[in-house]
């Protein structure tokens, strides 16, 4: 995959939901998606709060951005609340609906469809309830629309083969702008070795290298 990092130099359009968004055209980004039941209500607002004192210690407002954190803190606030949730993910909470080979492969050949055509992947990962993915929109196409198309025609296939209604995935997506090679480098790395970190020796589909 070519690799473009954000550039502080260009302007970037932030918008903000329960996370900050941050988007340049036609840059790298690592996402995580999850199922919506993958991390329950309860441990998810301790985390939240535990978040809100973290920043409001460190003179922050309770809800800063924490891209827009002094170096320092922007890294201690991912070691720390990042890591965190991402370890939340892992614990394998919900119906874990991915672990199925015959869903996770329509998640498979959806991400694979839109390869060189309008995005390219890099490495990615889809666990029992979550997904990683290393991808870099192609020209005009925005990565809200890459993984509204991702989530909504997977939705809706993956609903069909269970039998179920409703909402599969939770509505908003954690996304980051990669900053550098080396960041690029510990992104792959973590994608590669979630399996093994969470414990797992079936249930995940690993894509690496993708170019």
């Amino acid at each position: 995959m070519s690799f473009t990092p954000y550039n502080p130099d260009e302007s970037v359009h932030r918008h903000r939901l329960n996370l900050p968004h941050w988007r340049q055209w036609n840059r790298t980004y690592f996402i995580t998606t999850r199922l919506a039941d993958s991390v329950p209500s309860t441990l998810h607002e301790h985390w939240k709060h535990q978040r809100s004192q973290w920043l409001a210690q460190r003179g922050f407002q309770p809800d800063a951005d924490p891209n827009e954190l002094p170096e320092d803190e922007r890294n201690a606030f991912h070691r720390e609340f990042t890591t965190r949730f991402h370890e939340l993910l892992d614990a394998g909470h919900g119906t874990c609906l991915l672990a199925r080979p015959e869903i996770s492969a329509i998640l498979s050949a959806l991400l694979a469809s839109g390869h060189g055509e309008s995005y390219h992947l890099d490495a990615w990962a889809i666990m029992p309830n979550h997904m990683h993915v290393l991808v870099e929109p192609m020209e005009k196409q925005t990565l809200g629309n890459i993984v509204k198309q991702w989530k909504g025609a997977s939705a809706r296939q993956i609903n069909r083969a269970c039998g179920r209604a409703g909402s599969l995935w939770q509505a908003e997506t954690f996304d980051h702008i990669v900053r550098s090679e080396s960041q690029l480098a510990n992104f792959r790395r973590y994608i590669a070795g979630n399996p093994e970190k969470a414990g797992l020796k079936e249930g995940f589909v690993l894509g690496l290298g993708q170019r």
